[in-house]
């Protein structure tokens, strides 16, 4: 084996599973269920064998027919009446405020992982849930009980109206130009609301973050921490005050 192969194998082995991974999905490698795991695991020694045996061939081959074998598995998922035949179904740990101690005999974690997982919820008291489950992909979901969980705006008879989600227009001192034609904004724009808010149009790169805001303006936060010295609300953990 010349030097090359020691380059051109992993290199190779890399890209491919790169790839096989693309064809199965974001699903396999978000949050994982049995056969999801199953896949990545077996997966990851299929495509690790050639660094051994140098059979780069047959390695991706097996890789391709088990990511095919795993995306059938994935569209049987997709009917119901077969789905809870593949992946398993939610565990109750907790219903009305009262444990269910089977659950956490099949779910196999004890009383106290439950308190700490509560805990991690922000829920004090076993009896301020109204049910928590172990779901299929091993995470525990909370419903707590009415008088427990968080204000609703409902509940105080506000409307308010829908959520804006702030679009970056500058980041890192870089105008983001797909932003700006979404917008319909020009570099004009922009250089009214930099002076607006005394900042130069040639001083982008001290700008971190430029966003348009629900009222058509820009939130800006830059790198100059200038004028936060001695200001409380600025206080940094440590030494470098």
């Amino acid at each position: 084996m010349n030097i090359w192969e020691y380059i051109y194998s992993p290199i190779i082995i890399f890209i491919a599973s790169y790839i096989l991974l693309r064809f199965a999905g974001k699903k396999a490698v978000s949050e994982m269920n049995s056969f999801d795991l199953l896949f990545i695991v077996v997966l990851g020694t299929i495509v690790s064998e050639p660094l051994v045996d140098k059979g780069i061939p047959s390695a991706l081959s097996y890789g391709l027919v088990f990511t095919l074998v795993y995306i059938l598995f994935s569209i049987l998922t997709l009917n119901n009446k077969l789905r809870w035949l593949l992946i398993t179904t939610p565990t109750v740990l907790v219903r009305n405020g009262d444990i269910d101690e089977k659950g956490l005999r099949k779910a196999r974690i004890t009383t106290d992982e439950l308190l700490g997982t509560l805990r991690e919820k922000g829920y004090a008291t076993v009896k301020d849930i109204e049910m928590a489950t172990m779901e299929n992909m091993g995470k525990v979901s909370v419903i707590p009980k009415s008088y427990a969980r968080p204000v609703q705006p409902s509940d105080l008879n506000l409307f308010p109206g829908a959520a804006f989600i702030p679009i970056p227009l500058v980041m890192n001192g870089q105008i983001l130009m797909h932003n700006m034609k979404y917008l319909k904004l020009d570099e004009e724009w922009l250089k009214r609301e930099l002076t607006r808010q005394n900042i130069a149009f040639d001083k982008l790169d001290d700008i971190t973050l430029a966003s348009y805001n629900a009222k058509g303006q820009l939130d800006i936060d830059t790198d100059n921490d200038e004028g936060h010295n001695h200001n409380p609300y600025m206080y940094k953990p440590g030494n470098t005050n």
